[in-house]
């Protein structure tokens, strides 16, 4: 099946840098309720330092595009985002390789490793609320379109429609992990930011694909 190359993840990352500079106060207001306050501003800082990297010389190869990413992030974002994003796509590099294009399955494994990794670094599980509630049930999904024949511009539509449900499904959760966590029961009824965020990486994703597809 066809797949997406360098070109094409550059644009989904450019898509994410901007609905992040857009959405960057609705971020910050989830994240004022149960964290910091911070979430927004640190995404939009590290996407744009993520962009402005990627624009003074674009890497050849997968791995180095996704490499680079992640370094940046890391080395940009401050709290917990910058670590897990960065090893997101720290692994999804790792784990794709210096190719120049991945097809559906080479894409699916990278965002299995990079949610491998999160959990790794993060220990966090399903129900805890955060945003392995939205990219777990995303990279299932995109999984079982896979399997099922979907192409990649549908499975990645499935994969975005199944983290906004995961982002949606936090609302009511009491947190268990993080800042929110020392809210205990009043942390219920707020989104999580980290959730929202990831909805917001896989709707890029998925607008990306289909405009590469």
């Amino acid at each position: 099946m066809a797949g997406v190359g360098t070109a094409a993840l550059t644009d989904w990352i450019h898509r994410f840098r901007d609905v992040i500079a857009e959405k960057r106060e609705w971020l910050t207001e989830l994240d004022s309720a149960i964290g910091d306050a911070d979430h927004g501003a640190n995404m939009s800082r590290g996407m744009d330092a993520v962009v402005a990297k990627l624009d003074a010389g674009a890497p050849a190869t997968v791995d180095e595009l996704l490499k680079t990413v992640g370094m940046t992030l890391v080395s940009s974002v401050g709290g917990a985002s910058g670590p897990l994003y960065g090893t997101l796509f720290l692994r999804m590099g790792m784990t794709a390789g210096p190719v120049t294009e991945l097809d559906d399955t080479a894409l699916a494994a990278s965002l299995r490793a990079g949610l491998d990794g999160i959990v790794a670094r993060g220990r966090a599980e399903a129900g805890d609320k955060t945003l392995f509630d939205a990219m777990a049930p995303a990279v299932d999904a995109l999984d079982a379109a896979i399997a099922g024949g979907a192409d990649l511009a549908a499975a990645t539509a499935a994969a975005a429609d199944a983290a906004a449900a995961g982002r949606d499904a936090t609302e009511p959760l009491v947190a268990r992990k993080g800042r929110a966590s020392y809210l205990g029961e009043r942390s219920a009824g707020h989104l999580d930011p980290g959730a929202a965020s990831v909805a917001l990486l896989f709707a890029t994703l998925a607008q990306a694909a289909a405009e590469s597809s």
